[in-house]
């Protein structure tokens, strides 16, 4: 077992474990949680339940935490296993055994610190958890780390199943907008996460969710990363089912520490913007696990050099070869578009040069491009991407799908026009989301609503409101 910290901060007075989904953004967000919980009771030690793989990603020797102690779980594959390249196999793996293992390294850890567990904070994800903390007679903080729109989608799963069986008959049933969700007016079928009415249903995936949705109620506090204002309505549901509904987000305002050890130096993105006309370049980034298919891709660059769209696009190196022929040269060549594998997304964002984000519409990325008031373009992928792309195109109002949901260059041209143009629908969007940011800006101030939400948190979990 190994520990990269030490615990020599004051007198240790209680043990909170931290069970970490290791999958995606899941984990980096957890820790973010913990290392604030960790700031605010100094005197509890945190252990931090995860992957060995992920635990080396997260504790570098640059990132060591006096109240927080990594301890890695088994990842669920087994010595010599040979992929088989289906969908979501390392995850299925990993829950298949992540029971009895968080609850094998839980009493490792109960030993080696010298303390009982008094509070489990966990990825929600992990619903099984709620059964070890009912055991162990403690609180259990199931944290949720999208929006409040994907959290309904699972936590009424039964409802929407209930109310859309009639609709299954219909020749597009992904096309129906119809009243599923307590909160929220109206969504489009096809934008419900998958598993909750369309997909593998029984997928050990869909299972995990539909049986968080379902335990959820038992939690002692359900935070998330986001803020009231954002979706009022659903707060207001699910704050009338859930015990101590916390907003506490954005992430990204909340915690001012930076996002990457990473220098721009090797890159200068930021330089590169600084000559460039104020809202007239696309940031293009669809995140680090998925990406859009080789065709796409090709789609994407070809309607960018059409259209002379200056852009900077953050992409694997793999996938440069995916380019139209010769793309890279001519783009240098003119200095209308930047390609890097590598970017530092909030200075990005932030920049004065940058006017639209062509993202995949996962949660960091929209709270980023809403806490600087960027408009989206969204191509969603997997997971709840979906569900935010509905929110910020007809929800929200402050982006919009790309037409047919996938990159095509007809499709990629009129989204870019209709964001930067400077037209009305362009005009709407920008002063849409810069309404929300001032919100999202208002909640993190430090008598904020997601501040006072946090306060609450940390009473939770320290035991100061049992």
């Amino acid at each position: 077992m190994e520990i990269t910290g030490t615990i020599n901060h004051g007198v240790r007075e209680k043990h909170v474990a931290v069970f970490a989904f290791p999958f995606a953004s899941h984990p980096s967000l957890l820790l973010t949680l913990a290392r604030k919980l960790a700031s605010a009771a100094p005197n509890v030690v945190f252990s931090f339940f995860n992957t060995e793989t992920s635990n080396k990603a997260l504790f570098s020797d640059q990132l060591v935490y006096e109240n927080i102690l990594p301890y890695n779980v088994w990842d669920g594959i087994p010595k010599d296993y040979v992929f088989q390249g289906k969908p979501v196999e390392e995850i299925n793996l990993f829950l298949a055994e992540a029971e009895e293992e968080f609850r094998r390294v839980l009493k490792v850890a109960e030993v080696d610190i010298g303390l009982k567990v008094s509070c489990l904070v966990v990825d929600a994800f992990l619903w099984f958890s709620g059964d070890v903390a009912d055991e162990m007679n403690i609180p259990w903080v199931a944290f949720w780390t999208a929006g409040a729109s994907s959290l309904s989608a699972h936590f009424y799963t039964d409802l929407i199943r209930e109310k859309t069986a009639e609709l299954k008959g219909s020749v597009r049933p992904e096309d129906e907008i119809a009243d599923l969700i307590p909160g929220l007016s109206k969504v489009r079928l096809g934008d419900l996460p998958s598993g909750v009415v369309f997909g593998n249903i029984e997928s050990p995936f869909s299972t995990m969710l539909h049986k968080m949705g379902r335990a959820l109620p038992r939690a002692t506090a359900v935070p998330l990363n986001s803020f009231q204002d954002l979706d009022p309505d659903l707060t207001k549901s699910l704050s009338s089912k859930l015990k101590n509904f916390l907003n506490i987000g954005p992430f990204n305002l909340m915690s001012k520490q930076t996002q990457s050890l990473k220098s721009d130096d090797e890159f200068s993105c930021i330089s590169w913007l600084e000559n460039k006309k104020p809202r007239s370049i696309a940031y293009i980034s669809f995140g680090t696990t998925f990406k859009p298919p080789p065709h796409e891709i090709l789609e994407l660059a070809e309607a960018l050099e059409e259209t002379k769209t200056p852009f900077l696009w953050s992409i694997s190196k793999d996938s440069e070869k995916h380019f139209p022929q010769g793309f890279l040269e001519r783009i240098s060549a003119n200095g209308t578009g930047k390609v890097v594998p590598w970017a530092p997304q909030v200075q990005v964002l932030e920049h004065f040069a940058i006017g639209v984000f062509v993202t995949h519409g996962g949660w960091s990325s929209v709270l980023e491009s809403i806490g600087v008031g960027v408009p989206m373009i969204c191509r969603p992928l997997v997971g709840d991407q979906q569900i935010n792309t509905w929110m910020i195109e007809s929800v929200w109002e402050i982006g919009v799908r790309i037409e047919g949901g996938t990159f095509t260059k007809h499709g990629t041209r009129c989204a870019l026009e209709q964001v930067l143009s400077g037209d009305g629908l362009s005009e709407r969007l920008k002063e849409k989301i810069e309404t929300l940011k001032n919100l999202a800006h208002k909640a993190a101030e430090p008598n904020g609503s997601s501040n006072q939400n946090f306060k609450t948190l940390v009473d939770v979990v320290t035991g100061a409101t049992l």
